[in-house]
């Protein structure tokens, strides 16, 4: 009969694109597996806190365990990425974790669990352009726990923010900046500031020529 529900501990059909095991290959591998692979975690959840919630799973009494975690890091910046490998030692205790901890929330993240076929030097690193997880390089969405906008979109502002600065690099500093264009602006004020202040001279000078024409305009009123 069907399963009508899809049993949790399962693995899904995703295969490592730099794998060349064949798939039927991959599948006997994975029923025998201890490796988990953990996706959808904060870049600040610690190794700390993946121990104490992976090792409810561990049973210890009969010899199994948390063997390692492995963190997944930033290519470039060494810093976690999202994501880490969990290795137990027994492949019973691999499937209580898809089983009662995928689907779960870890730091207020709903985190993936899928069998994996082990862990080799050079994986805990992203695949990213950027350095991160390939999901994280197209990402549209703001997600505060996965470094904020995706890789692309901050290179997009990025460069818009450069094409601003470039656009308005001849703006001085200080209070007085003005903009480029402001040369004429500063030569007007120049200008006013260069002229001469009235003095009581000025005064005397502006009467006489009033008086001067006061005169004229009653020599026109007797023609």
């Amino acid at each position: 009969m069907a399963h009508v529900v899809q049993p949790l501990d399962q693995p899904s059909n995703y295969k490592d694109s730099q794998s060349r095991v064949e798939r039927a290959k991959q599948n006997d591998l994975l029923s025998k597996s201890t490796t988990l692979y953990i996706g959808n975690l904060s870049f600040y959840t610690t190794e700390e806190q993946i121990y104490e919630l992976f090792t409810k799973c561990a049973s210890p009494e009969d010899g199994g365990g948390i063997k390692r975690i492995i963190m997944g890091l930033d290519r470039n910046t060494r810093t976690p990425c999202g994501f880490c490998f969990v290795e137990y030692y027994t492949h019973a205790e691999a499937l209580a974790s898809m089983k009662y901890v995928s689907g779960t929330k870890l730091d207020e993240r709903i985190i993936r669990c899928d069998l994996d076929l082990g862990y080799k030097e050079g994986r805990q690193f992203g695949r990213g352009k950027s350095g991160g997880q390939v999901r994280d390089e197209h990402r549209q969405d703001y997600d505060p726990g996965r470094g904020g906008w995706g890789a692309q979109a901050q290179r997009l502002e990025a460069e818009r923010r450069r094409e601003v600065e470039e656009r308005y690099a001849d703006a001085q500093e200080g209070p007085g900046a003005v903009a480029g264009g402001g040369g004429d602006w500063k030569e007007t004020e120049t200008a006013v500031s260069r002229k001469r202040g009235r003095s009581p001279d000025d005064e005397g000078d502006n009467a006489r020529m009033g008086h001067h024409r006061s005169r004229d305009d009653m020599e026109v009123e007797r023609m």
